[in-house]
C-alpha cells in the first residue's frame, strides 16, 4: 500500500521520500611492497599512506652494520625487522592495504605470511644494488605473483637505463619496469597503479 502525504502544520503535504541506498565501503586489496635492504620500501609506505603508517624499525647495531651493506646508504640507522604497513583509497570503491617486508634475507622466512592473499607486489629496487633485489624478483616469479619493478630515482636519478635493468634483472616482458621516487606520494601511487593494472589483466586471462 503507498504511504499518503502527511499534512504538515501549515497545510502542505509532503510525500515519504525513499531511503538513502546503502553506501557501500571500498574493496580492501592487499599488496606488497619489497625489495632489498635501505632500497626505499618504508619510506614508499609512509609517503603515501593516509593513515600513520605502522614500522617495525630497529636500531642497526655495529653486528647488524657488519652484515648490511651500508655504503649507499651512509646516514640510514634503523631498519625493518617485520613488516611496514600502511593504507590508501585508491577512489570510493577500492582500498589499498600495503605491507612492506624486510629487506635482508635472514629475515626471508616470514615473507611466505605477509604475502599471503596479496593481488600482487611492487619491487623497489636501487640501481646501484642491483643484487639485492635478486630474491624478491625470484620470490614473485617462482610463486606468479603479479608484479612490477620500481627503479627508486635517489638523488633524482638512476645509475642505469630500464632496458639494462630489465636485463640484468632476467624479468620476462610482461613485468613493467618503471621509475618512481619513493618520497613522492603521487609517484608511489603511480607505481602501485602499473602493480593493479597486472593484477587485472592476471585476473581477466
Amino acid at each position: 500500500m503507498a504511504c499518503a502525504p502527511s499534512p504538515t502544520p501549515g497545510g502542505y503535504s509532503v510525500t515519504p521520500t525513499e531511503p538513502a541506498a546503502a553506501v557501500r565501503p571500498p574493496l580492501p586489496v592487499k599488496m606488497v611492497i619489497a625489495g632489498g635492504f635501505g632500497v626505499g620500501k618504508t619510506t614508499a609506505v609512509g609517503s603515501i599512506s593516509e593513515i600513520e603508517p605502522l614500522t617495525t624499525e630497529a636500531a642497526i647495531t655495529e653486528v647488524a652494520a657488519g652484515v648490511d651493506d651500508l655504503t649507499h646508504t651512509p646516514r640510514k640507522t634503523t631498519t625493518t625487522v617485520a613488516m611496514d604497513f600502511g593504507c590508501i583509497t585508491i577512489d570510493p570503491t577500492l582500498k589499498l592495504y600495503l605491507f612492506g617486508t624486510p629487506g635482508q634475507e635472514r629475515f626471508g622466512f616470514m615473507w611466505d605470511d605477509i604475502v599471503e592473499g596479496a593481488v600482487g607486489g611492487l619491487v623497489i629496487v636501487d640501481t646501484r644494488r642491483l643484487d639485492d633485489c635478486y630474491a624478491a624478483v625470484d620470490y614473485f616469479e617462482h610463486r606468479e605473483i603479479p608484479f612490477a619493478v620500481a627503479v627508486n630515482a635517489f638523488d633524482g636519478k638512476v645509475e642505469h637505463e630500464l632496458d639494462d635493468v630489465r636485463w640484468a634483472l632476467d624479468v620476462s616482458a610482461g613485468v613493467p619496469v618503471v621509475v618512481f621516487d619513493a618520497r613522492e606520494r603521487g609517484s608511489v601511487r603511480d607505481a602501485l597503479l602499473v602493480v593493479l593494472e597486472q593484477a587485472l589483466a592476471r585476473t581477466e586471462a
